[in-house]
């Protein structure tokens, strides 16, 4: 009998369950069989920006998110030796952030990791690679926004090249940024300007070892993959035309132009838009415009699968 793993990704704004079992057969198109999923914006990471610690209403959505998570694995009678979650950015660098490790194990007996910015980055990679074409794989660099950071991989024929995590986030963008409503020009060239920032940091990191920019630009995530669903009008949402989906640069700036120029009740209005979504795209928007203007990309891949399913295939694997 194949045995029932679970994946938990805490995220900065998201959290994601994946129940699953390992496919059969040599011929498996993909590595594992979904058995149930869920998620919820929980926005965890809500004023971590300003104060340096999870709030207690972050915490509180998250925890009662978690037992919901937790019902569902017991439903299916999970052991818990088979339960693998994580927590990125938030957690990780919240001075109250082993504090939430420990409620979270008391109130739900889940006890989740913290892992660093590179692991995130690493098992991100394998969940991408598990779905992408085989091209895409040749030479990929593989972005993951986040809501308090961004993950930037280089990849050559599914291995990783290097890995660099940024505190470059959605949340963290809005927070900073986001007045208006309409989002003003002002604004989301405040955004922009501190993408570029650190995408600065990246680049510096790359001069390390290499400069080369790799041939493809691939995302996931939920800016990349709420883009994708808006471009398909996918409703409801299914993550097997998201995978391998490509965005034309003039696609692309159609969408900003028309996200732009809506409000936040008009966005939320849009069927691929998920409730908590509306204001978090405008950021993600300019970190995809500041990353294809740097670095001269003319257009990018999509892809749904990324930490969550990279945990499960790490968990698997042990």
């Amino acid at each position: 009998m194949r045995q029932t793993h679970a994946s938990i990704d805490v995220g900065s704004n998201t959290l994601r369950l994946l129940i699953a079992q390992p496919s059969a057969g040599p011929l498996a198109i993909q590595l594992w069989k979904t058995i149930d999923y869920a998620h919820r914006i929980t926005r965890l990471g809500q004023g971590l920006h300003d104060s340096g610690k999870l709030s207690e209403a972050g915490m509180e959505r998250t925890l009662d998110a978690l037992k919901e998570f937790k019902s569902l694995i017991d439903r299916y009678k999970v052991q818990p030796q088979h339960i693998y979650a994580v927590a990125t950015a938030a957690v990780r660098e919240a001075e109250n952030g082993l504090f939430f490790k420990e409620l979270v194990q008391n109130r739900t007996g889940i006890d989740i990791s913290i892992i660093r910015g590179e692991e995130e980055a690493s098992r991100s990679l394998w969940g991408a690679v598990s779905v992408l074409h085989d091209e895409t794989r040749k030479e990929m660099l593989l972005f993951d926004i986040g809501g308090g950071s961004t993950e930037f991989i280089r990849a050559r024929d599914n291995t990783m090249i290097d890995a660099i995590s940024c505190k470059l986030g959605v949340v963290r963008l809005v927070e900073a940024h986001l007045r208006s409503d309409p989002p003003s020009a002002e604004e989301y060239l405040a955004m922009k300007d501190s993408a570029l920032a650190h995408l600065a940091e990246v680049d510096r990191f790359w001069g390390k070892t290499s400069p080369v920019v790799p041939a493809r630009m691939v995302g996931t995530a939920g800016t990349v993959t709420t883009l994708a669903a808006v471009q398909m009008n996918l409703a409801p949402y299914d993550p097997k035309k998201v995978n391998n989906h490509r965005i034309e640069g003039d696609a692309f700036y159609h969408l900003r132009d028309k996200l732009l120029a809506m409000d936040h009740k008009q966005r939320e209005s849009i069927p691929a838009i998920e409730a908590g979504r509306a204001d978090l795209i405008i950021a993600g928007l300019s970190i995809i415009e500041a990353m294809m203007e740097k670095w001269n990309y003319d257009s990018f891949i999509t892809v749904d699968a990324g930490l969550l399913e990279g945990n499960w295939i790490n968990s698997y694997a042990k």
